[in-house]
């Protein structure tokens, strides 16, 4: 009997490294992988002051595995999920058209949430798209990555009126897709990225004229808006090869008269203060807030840190995201609602809570139904 127990156990052992290699292969030579910089861009980045070695590097160190291998972290991902690790069905939905987003006053400063980390912000009178993975799938191993909740979301990317600028926080997967920015490449007139991202986007067709890498402290100024690249505290990478190969930010949107913020991924750190000090208070804070666990605690904020970081960039109201789209962590899918509503509730924090696709417009009364109950 045990002979045959062993055939089989070298048998599934085999199936497994074969697929293994297969994925690894397929991920490799898809254009999902996206593009590498340039020996002179990379050479260029070490005038940054955070690039060594041939890796970005954070403000303050910042290891990124803080308790547990990634092997460890990776297997109890997919064999031991967590209660209620997603909803019962699909989250509730506001369907956008391209219309409703025209409909609006130069002055007017209005934010829209696709689930995750994708937002529409509307100040100055621009369209403005954050991190706008607006898939159903995610990677070039849709099968291994998490399933998007909705099968459909509030408006397609070819539903989109002409954006200004998409500003992108990093290049992981879930916030850098590679069909979305196919989708938007002709209806986009500028790409602001971090350093490294660009060559990503030049791989996948997007004119070379319209992608900008702006470095920590880089500013450009559109009509009436002016776009700010800020520290954030996380990593990068979309290969097996090529960790923190590239930057990552946070985003700063000004006009004449208000201030809208974008944390972008990342760990809580002392850069939230410094960004309050120099381009606060703001009328509007976008703020990671979901896929955490004490075995990453350095790279994404407790919900409890989302609303302090809030606080640190002086933000008159908290708009969480980087949840309600997928599962990548251990807790409840509405777990990081729940305890940022009650950490802003104890901080006096205005914090609005928008079903999918209902936009927020300041000046007007907050989202702030519990739907997520």
């Amino acid at each position: 009997m045990r002979k045959p127990l062993k055939v089989i156990g070298r048998l599934v052992g085999s199936i497994v490294v074969v697929l293994l290699v297969v994925g690894v292969a397929f991920a490799n030579l898809s254009p999902e992988l996206g593009g590498n910089p340039t020996k002179e861009q990379r050479l260029a980045y070490a005038k940054s002051g955070h690039y060594e070695d041939g890796e970005f590097k954070n403000l303050v160190p910042t290891e990124m595995m803080t308790g547990g291998s990634t092997f460890s972290v990776l297997w109890k991902f997919l064999f031991s999920k967590s209660p209620n690790a997603t909803p019962n069905g699909p989250l509730p939905t506001q369907p956008l058209t391209a219309a409703s987003i025209a409909q609006k006053a130069p002055e007017t400063v209005r934010a829209t949430w696709f689930g995750h980390s994708a937002s529409l912000v509307e100040i100055a009178g621009k369209n403005i798209l954050l991190d706008p993975m607006l898939s159903v799938k995610m990677g070039p191993l849709s099968w291994v990555t998490p399933k998007r909740y909705n099968p459909q979301l509030a408006i397609t990317a070819e539903e989109l009126p002409a954006i200004d600028a998409v500003l992108i926080s990093h290049d992981h997967y879930d916030h850098l897709d590679y069909q979305t920015i196919l989708r938007l490449k002709d209806k986009t007139s500028n790409f602001y990225v971090p350093l490294g991202v660009g060559a990503h986007l030049l791989a996948w067709g997007v004119a070379p004229a319209k992608v900008h890498e702006l470095d920590w402290g880089d500013s450009v100024k559109l009509p009436g808006l002016t776009i700010i690249s800020t520290p954030a505290r996380h990593f990068s990478g979309r290969g097996l090869t090529n960790r923190n190969s590239t930057s990552w930010s946070s985003w700063v949107m000004k006009s004449a008269t208000k201030r809208v913020f974008y944390s972008g991924d990342g760990g809580y750190g002392p850069h939230f203060q410094t960004i309050g000090r120099q381009h606060g208070p703001f009328d509007l804070a976008l703020m990671e807030c979901g896929q955490y666990d004490a075995q990453w605690a350095n790279i994404h904020m407790l919900p409890e840190q989302t609303v302090q970081a809030a606080l640190d960039v002086r933000a008159n109201v908290l708009l969480p995201v980087h949840w309600g789209a997928f599962t990548e962590a251990h807790h409840p899918w509405n777990d990081p609602v729940k305890r940022a509503s009650a950490a802003a509730f104890r901080h006096h924090l205005p914090m609005t809570t928008p079903e999918l696709g209902q936009p927020v417009t300041l000046g007007q009364p907050l989202p702030q139904v519990q739907w997520w109950q």
